[in-house]
């Protein structure tokens, strides 16, 4: 007997190869199963838990200190200031910082846009209207009701069968030649008689009934009971009338391949996972449509802002063209001022024009996500913010905020719920390897032959006659690869699911991070445009007098004028940034629906 060398080293590495692959599959089983992932349920729970926490949650919650007003925050900074010797100007610039000093509210402002009406909105009221009428939300509202309709569809799989059928046929055959036969009989005289079978003419009828009950069971066997009844007549020269009944029971149990609870209740509970992460997929929808909404608010507030601003630029500049033509007339200034006045009025009508529309775009967009987009409102309406900005100073506490992001993200919730069925996939699957091993055993009690129906039933269960029989079936591929196959795809895919949540971290983290150093930015631009304004006002202020007294030309004066509405601008935008800083910092975080101060249902 020789040994092929080449053949034992080939065998050798396949199996070493096997090994490794084995090893490798059951570490990637294992590796993510922990005591969430083996009770779901517990997990989903927790999770709700998590949502409705967050629904409570707002970002005062974070704050380290107690948030600090703008009033008081510019005192400190102009304190700093004098501490340090830089004092501004002590010069009242009155009109000029007018809207500054009034919040920023648009109110006036709405009245003086002719043939239009006002509706004044709170963000609470766009934040309810978008909720209530946003066709995306209503897209995403039908998923949660065609995931429920899938999870009764698998539960429905071990509903009882209830089952009936009958069967009636008439035979009226001719006489039929058949074949010649030998007889062998203890009686001498039969024995070896040949004699012909014929068929002879005759009628038959024949009615059959079965009525029973199957029942799956959750083991993945099946139950039937039934009772069959059938009547058998032939009308001819030998006339008969039949009737033969039976009580049946019968079961089949798989022993390996598709045997257990756990094995045929898996479709079931991806399905609840199915559920679970469509509810989340349309709350996280929600979410994304309220910070959206809110974002939209906010740069309508601006728009009025920029509008405010433009429009206080453009009475400026007329008011110093009547001044300039006044002068002039005097003879206490050149002509030419006039011309250089007209300039600024007529540069400041595009800017003003430019805001006009501004407005309008913002308008149209705010009522798009409201689905308020009727021909009357959008021509003849005015949507004008009442609710004030939030002004305040947060200290968040970073590492809280982190925490409670990473536990309370839908996405990330929705990724720990995939990965739970995922896990049930691939216990699934590797049950779905296994051979097909099954055991099949049916009884049956049966009546004798009656010619009587009403007396058919009565020994039916006497035990006189019965009949039973028990078997096994073993059937298995002989490679077997296509389920193998589609256990490594269940598996790669979920490694390939932790690898995207872990992605998911480290983008949550990132977010965060930006977020609140978004929300320090815009705060301190909030604060350096206060002070670039007072200090443009009075720049202003100097510069008008300068020229009352023919030390300046109209082009410096409008020059200081334009960089006062430049900083007022910068401020106006720099209080919108710092709200929207606010919204994406409560996204991030989870925390959006206690920062809007909603309920969701």
């Amino acid at each position: 007997m020789t040994i092929d060398a080449s053949k034992h080293t080939q065998v050798s590495v396949r199996s070493y190869f096997l090994l490794q692959s084995v090893i490798f599959s059951v570490s990637l089983l294992a590796q993510p199963l922990c005591a969430e992932e083996a009770n779901p349920n517990l997990m989903i729970e927790k999770a709700n838990q998590r949502l409705r926490l967050d629904e409570r949650l707002s970002l005062d919650d974070y704050s380290v200190t107690p948030p600090v007003k703008l009033n008081d925050a510019i005192n400190e900074y102009n304190a700093k200031r004098e501490k340090a010797e830089i004092k501004p100007l002590q010069i009242d610039i009155g009109k000029a910082l007018n809207a500054v000093d009034r919040g920023g509210d648009t109110s006036q402002l709405a009245s003086t846009i002719s043939g239009q009406t006002t509706q004044s909105l709170t963000i609470a009221d766009v934040r309810t209207k978008a909720l209530k009428n946003n066709l995306t939300i209503k897209v995403a509202q039908i998923d949660p009701l065609i995931s429920g309709a899938e999870v009764r569809e698998e539960q429905a799989k071990f509903d009882n069968i209830i089952f009936a059928y009958a069967k009636y046929g008439e035979i009226d055959s001719p006489k039929i030649s058949g074949d010649t036969v030998e007889f062998k009989s203890d009686n001498l005289s039969l024995d070896g008689q040949q004699v012909k079978l014929s068929t002879v003419a005759q009628d038959k009828r024949s009615l059959s009934l079965e009525a029973g009950i199957r029942i799956p069971l959750r083991t993945g066997g099946s139950v039937v009971l039934s009772s069959p009844l059938e009547n058998k007549s032939s009308r001819g020269q030998f006339d008969s009338d039949e009737y033969r009944s039976a009580m049946r029971f019968s079961m089949s149990q798989p022993l390996l391949r598709n045997a257990g609870v756990k094995v045929n209740e898996a479709s079931i509970r991806i399905a609840e996972y199915s559920q679970q992460a469509v509810q989340l997929k349309t709350r996280l929808q929600s979410i994304r449509v309220i910070a959206i909404v809110d974002k939209a608010y906010w740069a309508l507030y601006e728009a009025w802002g920029q509008l405010d601003v433009r429009r206080q630029q453009f009475e400026y500049a007329n008011q110093n063209l009547s001044m300039v033509k006044h002068r002039v007339r005097e003879g206490l200034s050149a002509a030419v001022e006039i011309n250089r006045a007209e300039i600024g009025v007529a540069d400041r009508m595009d800017a003003l024009i430019v805001a006009e529309t501004n407005l309008k775009l913002a308008q149209r967009q705010l009522r798009f996500y409201m689905n308020d987009m009727a021909e009357d409102t959008i021509q003849t309406g005015t949507l004008v913010p009442a609710t004030q900005p939030s002004l305040l100073k947060y200290e968040f506490n970073r590492n809280k905020l982190l925490d409670d992001a990473l536990s309370g993200r839908v996405e990330l919730l929705e990724q720990e719920i995939q990965l739970a069925a995922d896990l049930t996939k691939i216990d699934y699957l590797e049950n779905q390897t296994l051979p097909l091993f099954s055991l099949d055993y049916q009884y049956g009690a049966l009546s004798n032959t009656n010619s009587n129906f009403g007396q058919n039933y009565r020994n039916v269960l006497n035990g006189d006659f019965n009949d039973w029989s028990i078997g096994l079936k073993f059937e298995m591929p002989m490679t077997n690869e296509a389920r193998k196959a589609q256990l490594d795809y269940a598996v790669q895919q979920r490694n390939q699911r932790l690898a995207t949540k872990s992605l998911q971290i480290l983008t949550v983290k990132k977010e965060i991070y930006d977020a609140l150093d978004y929300v320090d930015q815009n705060w301190q631009r909030i604060l350096a445009a206060r002070q670039q304004v007072l200090i443009a006002g009075l720049n202003y202020e100097a510069e008008l007098k300068q020229f009352n007294e023919g030390l300046r030309t109209m082009t410096e004066v409008l020059e200081t004028l334009t960089r006062l509405g430049e900083a007022q601008a910068k401020e106006v935008r720099a209080i919108a940034d710092y709200q929207v800083a606010l919204i994406d910092t409560a996204y991030a975080t989870g925390t959006l629906l206690g920062y809007s101060k909603l309920d969701f249902n």
